[in-house]
């Protein structure tokens, strides 16, 4: 166990009783308090891949085929969050997804929604190499999914996902009643680790 994992759950121990009372809890706070006085950083939006397709290479075919306009133009994504450990310079980015789902007392239509289809861009080759480099996690996923609501429990979303991820269990989290104690365990055991 590393020292800032050690940090991390003292920190967590520590208050996780005021954190337990705190009536509405969203990714940002929980973090942001678990990782008060620790040597990580929570951003909110970060920037890293604000224009990675602007300048994308294409081939002289593609590129005469499409509209090419005359001035610079901002073509990329925002990840939610951004976690790093300051100590390594990894860092790895976060989505946080909520959606409707099929849950007892509801329709099956109740789940419909594609919240946890669009993160799916995370999987696919080319995002996977920027993902890498820029995060300097290489083992792992560089990225960690955060679903709230009530596809936490639907039956369907639930199963997809964790086809989806298959053994990468770690880099998924599904947070059900806002169980701020949950989170943060997630965090300190499966997340930090990536980051040492």
């Amino acid at each position: 166990m590393g020292s800032n994992e050690l940090r991390l759950r003292e920190n967590w121990q520590t208050h996780s009783g005021r954190l337990s009372i705190t009536a509405e809890h969203d990714f940002y706070s929980v973090l942001s308090f678990l990782l008060e006085g620790i040597s990580y950083r929570l951003v909110d939006k970060p920037n890293d891949f604000a224009n990675i397709y602007e300048d994308w290479p294409l081939s002289d075919k593609d590129y005469e085929q499409i509209y090419n306009p005359d001035k610079a133009y901002r073509h990329g994504f925002t990840p939610d969050y951004s976690i790093e450990n300051l100590e390594t310079g990894k860092k790895i980015y976060v989505e946080v997804k909520r959606q409707d789902g099929w849950i007892e007392g509801l329709p099956r239509s109740a789940g419909r929604g594609n919240a946890h289809e669009r993160f799916c861009k995370y999987f696919t080759p080319g995002l996977d190499k920027i993902l890498r480099e820029k995060s300097g996690i290489n083992k792992a996923l560089p990225f960690w999914i955060v679903f709230i609501g009530n596809i936490t429990r639907d039956p369907c979303r639930v199963r997809e996902i964790t086809c989806w991820f298959d053994e990468y269990t770690d880099n998924f989290f599904f947070w059900r009643n806002n169980d701020a104690d949950a989170l943060c365990e997630h965090f300190i055991d499966r997340i930090s680790p990536l980051l040492d």
